[in-house]
């Protein structure tokens, strides 16, 4: 933990790899071991330049890059695997076996099980992506599978994303959606049942007029997207 500084109320296990100059809240719990796993026995390991800020959780038998933010009482499990320059808002709860991107926002109160997250992705606050098709079935470790969101796409606050659905590359889910098909790339879906609005995100009008349409500012959208 060279060059890291943390706060003396904060929990460090041993087997904790704390990048440089990381800076550590009150009473946060790194390196916790997972049920059945004895303090240490699993390596946590977070990069350089991390603010974790007080109550924070965040369990052995996972890697996180550079730059990690997180809210107050954030919680990430056992078996996460997360990018460079990642937020996770305040009590989001990043249960086990997640693999995120670089560049993600995770906003305030989200829950990901088991959940593939690509660079640069939003998520507003309170979204909640489910894993389990038939709660409490004896063969739940069978079928649970999570969902998946591609590069660039947007989810708005409050949704929910039913097992194993795809979120396409640069798509757009309204607030307040519950998502139970898959969501094409760059296209605009909400509601609940969330049903496709748009064909394509430029067809978003920018409504303070700055750009020709409210996601213009994307430059490298693929050709057939472009304006």
């Amino acid at each position: 933990m060279t060059g890291a500084t943390v706060h003396p109320t904060a929990v460090v296990a041993p087997n904790v790899r704390l990048g440089e100059g990381s800076i550590v809240g009150e009473y946060a719990i790194l390196g916790r071991a997972p049920r059945g796993k004895k303090d240490g026995e699993l390596e946590l390991v977070i990069g350089p330049g991390a603010v974790i800020r007080p109550f924070t959780t965040i369990y052995a038998g996972t890697r996180i890059g550079a730059r990690l933010q997180t809210g107050q009482g954030a919680s990430i499990r056992e078996d996460n695997v997360i990018g460079d320059d990642v937020s996770v808002g305040t009590h989001a709860s990043l249960e086990f076996g997640n693999r995120v991107g670089s560049r993600v926002r995770i906003h305030t109160g989200c829950f990901l099980e088991l959940t593939r997250i690509d660079d640069d992705v939003f998520l507003g606050p309170h979204v909640v992506f489910t894993d389990d098709p038939h709660p409490q079935c004896p063969a739940y470790l069978d079928c649970v599978k999570g969902g998946v969101v591609r590069r660039r796409a947007r989810i708005g606050a409050n949704s929910t994303i039913l097992p194993g659905i795809e979120i396409g590359e640069d798509a757009l889910v309204g607030a307040g959606s519950v998502v139970r098909h898959t969501v094409p790339p760059r296209t605009v879906w909400a509601g609940n049942p969330a049903v496709q609005l748009k064909d394509d995100i430029r067809d978003l009008a920018c409504f303070v007029g700055i750009y020709p349409h409210a996601y213009a500012w994307l430059k490298d959208l693929p050709e057939k997207a472009k304006v």
